[in-house]
């Protein structure tokens, strides 16, 4: 498995990808997010890619000198192997490069069920903000 950063011909295939695993109204808001946050920071978008196709994706922003986990999708025949623990992981060592004051996991309805994932991996539920809001509103 290979995880890098988006790239533009990427965006068919992950375009995919996530209609495949989120809902739809998760769908449509995660993809005017993404379109924000590729034109502010696409480093901050990472792909797993597995025999050259995509597999995955996270979805991170950066406000204020805070990191944030936005969305997180694996593709479902590719779900419960570690893929997920390596976006994070991957987007974490991106975070602390850049030297963000804190690391955070913004929590919406489309996401709360991931929130075992975050904490086998160290995060406790004061690094959960929970918010309703769009990314283009937490971050500006």
């Amino acid at each position: 498995m290979l995880l890098r950063t988006f790239q533009l011909s990427d965006y068919a295939p992950v375009t995919e990808l996530l209609s495949e695993v989120l809902t739809e109204s998760c769908y449509d808001e995660t993809m005017e997010a993404f379109a924000r946050q590729l034109k502010w920071d696409s480093d901050l978008v990472i792909v797993a890619e597995s025999d050259e196709e995509i597999v995955g994706i996270i979805i991170g922003t950066i406000d204020n000198n805070q990191g944030y986990y936005y969305r997180i999708a694996v593709g479902q025949a590719y779900q419960r192997k570690g893929i997920g623990k390596a976006l994070i992981a991957n987007l974490k060592q991106k975070f602390v490069q850049r030297k963000v004051s804190r690391i955070l996991v913004s929590v919406d309805s489309h996401n709360e069920f991931l929130l075992p994932l975050y904490e086998s991996l160290g995060y406790r539920a004061s690094d959960f903000l929970r918010s309703f809001k769009k990314l283009s509103i937490i971050t500006g």
